[in-house]
């Protein structure tokens, strides 16, 4: 459905229409207005700690108290085995990624049915409202790793030439979150029952992650199926990079990497069908 959009003060208009190929994702139009996605991921960590008496210290206070109860749960009761490292930083180190990946998924989602008074009156590519979104978790995410930094120097662990790596995988996680969030954020803009369900999924989805336990925990018959979730990869991958433990199977990293690249293509495309008839439904 086209927008009319004045011109000039005689009354002209021009007729904007979403692009109706199925890759034409019109990139150089979320380019075009990177001043406005600047503006709403610097709104949304303003809106998300205003008003709060201990503010960004949020995002740290999620992965610790998870880390406790992780540790105490898994690591003493359950003895959980943690690759030769001190439980607690094989947890944390693991959850760091995994909130950004799960933080960045949630905001994704609601984006659009939280930004609907902006979409039904002013064009822009609407890919900029889940975009920016998912971008905002960048900062948490810094202020979550300072303390694993610190962790990792009180358990004297120094971190090798791997740590370069460690955007690649970051990467990976916000690809995924971002991916998968084009795919639910336009089915919830007409089935409001997708924020219901999605917490439940992601908390689902994590203890089928690496994230309380290693994959070696996993029986080998069911590795193949198991490294079928991108974020198997992604985590491995991360305490690789971080911790120096042994090399994660490039293969693995390959399957992840497939249905990451598979998620996200998928996500634009359907994102791309659904735009035009979104203000209507929204």
């Amino acid at each position: 459905m086209g927008t009319q959009l004045p011109r000039n003060a005689a009354g002209s208009s021009v007729r904007v229409e979403p692009s109706r190929g199925w890759f034409a994702f019109r990139l150089h139009e979320v380019w075009s207005h990177r001043e406005l996605i600047y503006y709403l991921t610097s709104r949304d960590l303003k809106v998300r700690y205003k008003q709060t008496a201990l503010g960004a210290l949020w995002a740290v206070i999620q992965p610790l108290m998870m880390m406790v109860i992780f540790t105490v749960v898994f690591g003493t009761f359950a003895r959980i085995p943690s690759d030769g490292l001190p439980y607690p930083i094989f947890a944390y180190s693991a959850l760091v990624p995994w909130n950004f990946f799960s933080g960045a998924l949630g905001r994704c989602v609601g984006s659009l049915v939280g930004n609907a008074n902006i979409i039904s009156k002013v064009y822009f590519p609407r890919l900029i409202v889940p975009l920016s979104a998912t971008l905002s978790g960048f900062v948490d995410f810094a202020i979550s790793f300072a303390i694993l930094l610190g962790m990792m120097f009180w358990f004297g662990i120094v971190p090798g030439w791997e740590i370069l790596v460690l955007p690649l995988f970051l990467g990976l996680a916000w690809l995924t979150a971002f991916g998968i969030g084009l795919w639910f954020a336009a089915l919830n803009v007409k089935y409001r029952d997708i924020g219901h369900g999605v917490p439940f999924l992601v908390q689902v989805w994590m203890y089928a992650s690496p994230v309380a336990y290693p994959v070696s925990l996993v029986p080998e018959r069911w590795r193949a199926l198991y490294n079928l979730n991108p974020m198997v990869g992604v985590l491995e991958g991360f305490r690789w990079g971080l911790l120096g433990k042994e090399s994660p199977d490039f293969g693995v990293l390959a399957i992840s990497a497939t249905a990451i690249l598979a998620l996200m293509v998928g996500g634009l495309v359907y994102f791309k069908r659904t735009e035009r008839t979104m203000v209507d439904v929204i």
